[in-house]
């Protein structure tokens, strides 16, 4: 190979690493967006063309790799304990006496930095090279989130000049501009909004597919840094200036405190100014400088004796519910919102606050008219606290008995505290309900994603799930970045979706507790839809796991006139609607349950579970001790983990046909 090709390659990865540190750490951007897509674009190519050079610190390979069936534990290399908290100065003042007595009167400093409301992660790193991501989980076990951590672009996957093992701990965060940005896109697809940037962050580390996690824009800020277990300098504002020098984001906005005075007016200055910051603070995290004076102070079982956080006050204000109305979200959810007489929360005009759901308003006594208090705290979508005064001619809130977007039927399962509109083509659900019919394992319509449904939806083409057996490769190609090649092929896996058996169709349906299990049980007893749709509360409970709730659920679900109206219409397309048992009785295996992991030799997965429902055994999603056999193939995910943990007996598919009898 040309070592000019080589060299281009390393060049081009070091460039992008110098412009992601520049736009994500620094943020001083020096190229536009086209010209860094350029340089990525060229990397990619290069790369694709030869693959052998592709290295796991490549600014490519950040979005990389299969979405993940789960979470694996693993145990920190010590605590991560919280802090306790100051709520006021006096406390403040009583932590600093503490520390005093304690030091026996040694001179010391404190360290004051910004408290980032986010979630605590520990980044390990192995001769320089990202190697492992932990959540903080409960302090002593946290969740293995590696290859979503791998997306923050303002992490390094590699840094040079650093320990052989190292351990860098920080807040993953979401600005405030990522997340109206996110919660606009959510509001768009008619999604429920996030509360606030801490619980968006936490979410978004922990979904399944990293790509969704890169879209979410997270930040990294580094506070701790240890090198083979220990501190790596004995002064943690030295620590700090050292991760700043590796290409770490840390926040210049700290101070090194020669007492409390200077403590407390940095907590001042930053309490009125806390608005002005592109991210959420609530408040300043106090460390005493000295680790050998933090050994000294020591830790209690729950927190260091040397760091405290002081915590902002809430935003509140008094205002009036003008309104209560109900919004319908994407999933169906029915969730009452306060108009408020709009007023000012911590530099934010405020006019509405989320009541959550029926039992909420109960609880806080509030009638439209009440005067109440709102509050921010961290949250962007403020909440009611209490009501203060009951307004003249008040009256009471009732949750509608029909859809308000498209007068469906409102249901309520009994011990539930949500509402729900249960008609599968309500506008506002209708978007979810088309792409959970065309999922894969479900309807199994390749090609159909979000980009495609939106623009089905909101063009018209489709007004209901049965249109999508309206459309063709004409109709299709005439939207916007679709070629005919990709509408074809889209055309072509609808056809081939008519041919799914009756568990996927009652899957596909979106009735709630009715997944991939449940309705391969209900098909086997009942054999038809149409016998489904007839049957009676008593007569649902006699198939296999169909208890009370999930037979209500059905029965709710047939006897509402809009889904029997797309059953009918689904009918007339062509769908499987009738069904042959697979499950073998007296099989080979007759009672075994089994969970499939891994991608097997020669069996697809489908194909592994129709051998194994022929034989007389069952198929399930997820490991618990009801498991008979996980049958693993090459790279297993959690299942196995967990398998492993409950001491169930993993097989490989050499074993599972051995069982099958060849």
């Amino acid at each position: 190979m040309p070592k000019d090709l080589k060299h281009e390659i390393e060049q081009l990865r070091e460039t992008l690493r110098r412009h992601e540190h520049l736009y994500y750490v620094l943020d001083r951007p020096e190229i536009s967006d086209a010209e860094y897509d350029q340089l990525m674009n060229r990397l990619r190519a290069l790369e694709s063309e030869h693959p052998e050079l592709v290295t796991p610190d490549s600014p490519t390979q950040r979005v990389g790799g299969k979405p993940r069936e789960g979470f694996v534990k693993v145990p920190h290399s010590s605590a991560m304990l919280s802090l306790d908290n100051a709520l006021n100065e006096a406390e403040l003042r009583d932590f600093d006496r503490r520390v005093r007595q304690l030091l026996g009167g040694a001179a010391f400093r404190y360290v004051a930095e910004l408290k980032l409301d986010g979630l605590s992660m520990a980044i390990h790193y192995q001769d320089g090279f990202l190697t492992q991501a932990v959540t903080r989980g409960d302090g002593l076990v946290g969740e293995d989130v590696t290859e979503n951590a791998r997306t923050i672009r303002s992490l390094p996957l590699r840094v040079q000049a650093a320990p052989p093992r190292m351990e860098v701990r920080g807040e993953v965060i979401m600005n405030r501009r990522a997340f109206e940005r996110l919660n606009l896109d959510r509001e768009q697809q008619g999604l429920s909004r996030f509360a606030n940037p801490r619980n968006a962050a936490a979410g978004s580390i922990r979904i399944l597919e990293p790509a969704i996690t890169a879209s979410r824009r997270l930040d990294y800020f580094a506070y701790f840094l240890l090198a083979e277990g220990d501190p790596f300098h004995e002064s943690h504002w030295e620590s700090l200036a050292t991760l700043d020098k590796m290409g770490f984001k840390v926040n210049r906005d700290r101070r090194l405190c020669a007492d409390v005075e200077e403590l407390l007016d940095f907590c001042r200055q930053w309490e009125s100014r806390r608005e002005t910051l592109p991210y959420e603070i609530d408040g300043v995290v106090a460390k005493v400088d000295s680790v050998s004076q933090q050994r000294e102070l020591g830790w209690t079982a729950k927190a260091p004796r040397w760091a405290i956080a002081f915590k902002y006050a809430a935003r509140q204000a008094e205002t009036l519910v003008e309104n209560i109305e109900v919004q319908v979200g994407r999933t169906g959810t029915l969730t009452p919102v306060a108009h408020l007489r709009p007023v000012e929360v911590g530099g934010v005009t405020v006019s509405r606050a989320t009541l959550h759901n029926e039992d909420e308003i109960r609880r806080l006594g509030l009638e439209i008219g009440d005067a109440v208090v709102i509050e921010r705290s961290g949250d962007v979508i403020p909440k009611v606290v209490r009501v203060t005064s009951q307004g003249a001619g008040r009256r009471p809130f009732g949750m509608p008995a029909e859809c308000p977007v498209c007068g469906g039927a409102v249901v309520r399962e009994e011990g539930e505290v949500a509402s729900r509109c249960i008609n599968t083509n309500c506008p506002a659900r209708l978007k979810e309900s088309i792409l959970h019919f065309a999922a894969r394992g479900v309807m199994d319509i390749d090609g159909m994603g979000e980009e495609l449904v939106d623009k089905l939806v909101d063009t018209g083409l489709v007004a209901s799930v049965a249109d999508i057996y309206n459309l063709d490769a004409e109709k299709l190609a005439e939207l916007e970045r679709m070629d005919k090649k990709s509408a074809e092929k889209v055309v072509r896996n609808i056809e081939a979706s008519r041919q799914r058996p009756l568990p996927r169709v009652l899957s596909a349906l979106g009735i709630r507790f009715v997944g991939e299990r449940t309705a391969l049980f209900l098909a086997e007893a009942f054999e038809s839809l149409g016998k489904i749709a007839a049957a009676d509360l008593d007569t649902l409970q006699h198939a296999e796991e169909v208890g009370p709730n999930v037979a209500e659920s059905i029965y709710e679900f047939f006897r509402e006139p809009r889904n029997q109206e797309l059953i009918e219409r689904l009918r007339e397309t062509g769908l499987q609607f009738e069904y042959q048992a697979t499950r073998k009785k007296g099989g080979a295996l007759e009672s075994l349950t089994f969970v499939l992991t891994g991608t097997l030799p020669s069996l697809t997965r489908e194909e592994a579970k129709a051998r194994i429902e022929a034989a007389g055994g069952k198929v399930t999603d997820s490991v618990s001790k009801q498991t008979s056999y996980v049958v693993a193939g090459e790279a297993a995910g959690s299942k196995l983990d967990k398998a492993q943990a409950l001491g169930i007996p993993v097989i490989d598919e050499q074993k599972l046909l051995e069982m099958l009898g060849g």
